[in-house]
């Protein structure tokens, strides 16, 4: 036997080690393709900060804002309008005429088509391309900071209710500029536009602000609800049309000279577009191709120079040309900050659009010019104007880049900055915007410096673009060929799995045939069918939303399979029921956490009528959720103590219990202190409130010392008996449950009794088959369907504690409970174990149980190898589970990458199954640890033939 023994002690433990390794070095490549990270810095651009700049000369100081030398460029407009149309696409402001096929939904905004072809030098349409995902948050954000929002942006922004980091608002904020903000807010398809219809028009007429925002979501919500294709969108775009036509009206009459909107500018903007069907977040042309539509107040002396007009032309339904240009939404904060004359966003790597940024009057810059009768004489002072605008651009880029790589820690490679470096080198090279001032008055100087110009603005567009284009390659585009790399290492891991359990079954020498007996082999199969269900139904995303109530329909099935073998059998009938009561109760305990998850819930709306006759503040039902889970702690301790009382119960185990019975006292205290009805009673108002936690989590930490130190110096016996090997399991799950419990809230107790009820019910029905006078039967009675049963079990209990796959669904107060002030370290743990406690620790510290009732426990010293065979083979199976749901959930967030819930749902569930896999990784290595060992001479592998 001494080759079994070396696998009992030795190759176990590698094939554990070596799983976790691979899944961690999986996920880890797979993420890196995945999970597109950027670290958000805390700085802000100054007025100031342009001195640091190359661009400014001593020929180059007619440049700056004579009123704020130090600011970064000149207003070229007083007042900004900026119109918000939620999900706006591309078609809905562009004229039929430049499509196919002329749908619905085309040529309801005419008033801006009309004066985009009538009035083209100061009006203009845009397709606007925005980069993926096309959520509305990520794609304001986007607008704002003129940066590349992806699913983390590590740093201020992580659970924030608003953007922190350097924006376009928080630069108008802090240098004067009287913004005003009306709409965006999330209700129907009518309260907000009506508000921002109520406030807007009004707003127009007076003068404490210099810009104004209006966000309508009526499209948004029309496209979500019926699709684009429908009557509520047709009405929708041409009440939009009349409104904008009231607004111009307004702007016009009052744009006269020293009118109040002289100098204003109009901006009638998309922040992406949508599908046929009203989705968005993806990356498809529909989704990111929306629209701009600009208008300068305050006529342009000229249009822009034809070197910059991208613009493409077709004849409208009027017969008219309309010209239609094309900008990038990275492009807009820097745009309009330079429009404004306020600092660019620190994070911003845009470009300022040269045909945006022409429609502005005050980008000519004549009063400083000495204008001749000379045609290109306007043209050159806009472009040398321009040209100085890019060169700040360029060097706030330069200047981002590099401090951003040098503070995070996903940063740039060096060849990258050097590549950067050496085209901004070029772009900084030895010609300059500035000209010299004795040559203002020759036409042919002007003639002989264009092309100068155009070179030298050509080159800080190489230089800005290829930013762009690597920001892009780094923060937006997936790496397919890195997920599929780590995509296919989980498959391999998958593989070591299935061959590790086939093996394992045949190392003893005497055969496990997992598959020998038909009934085994049904159970085997139907384990493996449940599996395979609850993985597929995570390619859904209603799925994904209700998967608490998916894995308790599948746990329910399970259990309705094993009482028919129980009715068949005539044995175990009340365990079987008693299962199906908890597992109802544990449906209703899924569906009031959902409940929390959002005021709409299903179930508030299914069960109100029965939840309307509940009355929150009738005294009974208040003294029940206090009393109840006080009760339901005092039972937990009785539990424990009948466990301590037992002959079997010695030593270090019953000092570990007896602390957890102590901690249980201490918790239902700390409840009686917080509580306004039991505090009268107790007169234990604020006695403890951080202390007892403390001493519980202190309690916890030298319970699990001594349990180490045991297993290192002491040789148990936990599997000579089954009394050995149940008090060394409890000694373990009562010193975790004090601190999960307390984490947990009132709820804790409840949730710990329902995961000790379940897991006796999967225990004890998993020994059906089990004969008592079979020996050899009884170690061939392994069930795989319950280890199935436990792992669902574990998703119910994480579901019914009120946790759901997205950050929202932590519970963030868990991580303060004992404690005010912030030490990352330390809330992350508490955070973690409030968590996955019951899903995660609980389950795979208690999974031994299931080997508990085995009759061969304890016999000999093969029979206890044989059971070590047997808890063996219950982690693997218990690992591949949640394995296949994590291979399961990278298979979905690779196929609905594009996807609108992409961001919103999948990738959350995606974070939360990989960081469960690597915990449960962990967890099953170090209950593999305490509970066998690993060393030739150490743990049960080498105990002596003896008996209790």
């Amino acid at each position: 036997m001494m080759e079994l023994g070396d696998w009992c002690r030795k190759r176990k433990w590698g094939i554990m080690v070596m799983l976790s390794v691979l899944h961690i070095v999986g996920i880890f490549i797979f993420i890196r393709g995945f999970l597109l990270t950027r670290t958000e810095l805390p700085y802000y651009s100054r007025c100031s900060d342009v001195s640091e700049s190359p661009c400014f000369t001593s020929q180059s100081n007619h440049y700056q804002n004579q009123s704020n030398p130090l600011c970064w460029t000149r207003p070229a407009i007083d007042r900004l309008i900026i119109i918000v149309l939620d999900a706006l696409r591309f078609d809905f402001v562009a004229p039929s005429t430049f499509f196919k096929e002329t749908k619905p939904w085309m040529d309801k905004l005419q008033v801006l088509q009309k004066l985009a072809s009538t009035q083209g030098t100061y009006a203009r349409i845009f397709k606007a391309i925005a980069d993926p995902p096309t959520t509305s948050l990520q794609r304001l954000k986007g607008l704002t900071t003129g940066g590349l929002p992806t699913f983390i942006d590590v740093g201020n922004s992580f659970g924030a209710p608003a953007i922190l980091e350097d924006n376009l608002i928080h630069q108008l904020a802090s240098n004067g500029k009287q913004v005003v903000m009306m709409g965006d807010d999330t209700v129907d398809l009518h309260t907000v536009d009506n508000g921002c219809i109520e406030h807007l028009l009004p707003s127009l007429y007076e003068e404490d602000w210099d810009v104004l925002i209006a966000h309508f979501l009526g499209v948004d919500h029309a496209g979500h609800i019926n699709g684009i294709d429908s009557i509520s969108m047709v009405e929708k775009l041409e009440q939009y049309n009349a409104i904008l036509e009231k607004v111009i009206e307004k702007l016009h009459s009052q744009s006269g000279p020293g009118g109040l909107h002289e100098n204003t500018f109009l901006l009638v903007m998309g922040d992406h577009g949508q599908t046929i069907n009203g989705d968005h977040g993806g990356g498809s042309a529909e989704e990111v191709e929306t629209s701009i539509f600009a208008m300068s107040f305050k006529k342009p002396p000229s249009s822009i120079p034809s070197e910059f007009d991208t613009s493409y032309c077709e004849t409208d339904l009027d017969q008219k040309k309309t010209c239609i240009s094309s900008i990038q939404q990275l492009d807009f904060a820097v745009t309009v900050s330079a429009l404004l004359g306020v600092p660019f966003p620190f994070g911003s790597i845009g470009r300022v659009s040269p045909e945006l940024y022409a429609l502005g009057a005050g980008t000519w810059n004549l009063e400083s010019a000495n204008v001749g009768h000379w045609p290109n004489q306007k043209e050159e002072e806009w472009m040398r104007n321009y040209c100085n605008v890019l060169c700040i651009n360029s060097w706030q880029v330069k200047r981002y880049i590099d401090i951003y790589s040098a503070s995070s820690v996903i940063g740039f490679s060096s060849e990258d900055l050097l590549n950067i470096s050496n085209i901004y080198a070029q772009a900084e090279g030895n010609s300059t915007c500035s000209s010299d001032n004795k040559s203002l008055h020759e036409d042919e100087s002007y003639n002989s410096s264009l092309p100068t110009l155009k070179r030298k603005i050509d080159t800080y567009f190489n230089f800005l673009l290829s930013v762009a284009e690597l920001a892009r390659s780094k923060w937006t585009e997936f790496n397919l060929e890195m997920m599929g790399i780590g995509f296919g290492i989980m498959l391999i891991s998958l593989s070591i799995h299935f061959y590790a359990i086939r093996t394992a079954k045949n190392a003893a020498g005497i055969p496990l045939p997992l598959c020998a007996d038909s009934q085994i082999s049904v159970k085997l199969m139907f384990a493996v069918f449940i599996v395979v269900i609850h993985a597929c139904s995570l390619l859904s995303n209603s799925y994904i939303l209700e998967e608490g109530k998916v894995a308790n329909f599948l746990l329910a099935t399970t259990a309705m399979f094993k009482l028919h073998y129980s009715i068949k059998r005539e044995k175990m009938l009340m365990e079987a029921i008693f299962f199906l009561l908890l597992i109802t109760i544990l449906r209703f305990a899924i569906e009031i956490g959902l409940s929390k998850q959002a005021a709409t819930s299903l179930f508030m709306s299914t069960h109100a009528s029965w939840m309307v006759d509940i009355d929150p503040d009738n005294p009974m039902w208040i003294y029940m959720a206090e009393i109840i889970p006080i009760l339901a702690l005092i039972l937990l301790a009785y539990l424990l103590y009948i466990t301590v009382t037992s002959s079997s119960c010695c030593g270090i185990w019953k000092y570990v219990i007896s602390g957890t019975i102590l901690c249980y006292i201490l918790i239902a205290v700390h409840w009686a202190s917080e509580s306004d009805t039991l505090s009268s009673i107790t007169r234990l108002q604020g006695i403890g409130r951080n202390c007892i936690p403390k001493i519980i989590y202190a309690v916890g930490l030298g319970q699990l010392l001594l349990l180490a130190f045991s297993h290192l110096f002491h040789k148990d016996r936990a599997l000579d008996s089954k009394k050995h090997f149940v008090s060394k399991t409890v000694a373990m799950l009562s010193t975790c449950s004090s601190t999960i419990i307390i984490l947990s809230g009132k709820q804790g107790s409840l949730i710990a009794l329902a995961s000790i009820a379940g897991g006796y019910c999967i225990m004890r029905l998993g020994n059906i088959e089990q004969d008592i006078n079979d020996k050899v039967a009884g170690i061939l009675t392994f069930d795989p369907l319950s280890v199935t049963q436990w792992s669902l079990l574990a998703t119910c209990l994480f579901f019914s504690t009120g946790h759901w796959c997205a950050f929202d669904g932590l519970r963030y107060g868990a991580a303060f409970i004992g404690f005010d002030e912030f030490i990352l370290v330390r809330q992350a743990l508490l955070l973690t174990i409030d968590t996955f406690g019951f899903s995660h620790i609980i389950p795979v510290f208690g999974l031994p149980f299931l080997v508990a009732d085995q009759q061969l426990l304890g016999q000999t010293d093969q029979d206890r190898r044989l059971i070590i065979m047997q808890l063996y083979l219950m982690y693997l199976m218990y690992g591949l589970t949640i394995v296949a749901t994590v291979v399961a959930t990278i298979i979905c967030v690779t196929i609905q990458r594009r996807h609108l819930m992409v961001w919103g749902l999948f990738a959350p569930k995606f974070v939360f199954d990989v960081v469960g896999l690597i915990l449960a990784d962990i967890l099953i290595c170090l209950a593999w640890l305490y509970f066998v060992g690993r060393g030739k001479d150490g743990g049960s592998g080498s105990m002596p033939d003896r008996h209790d």
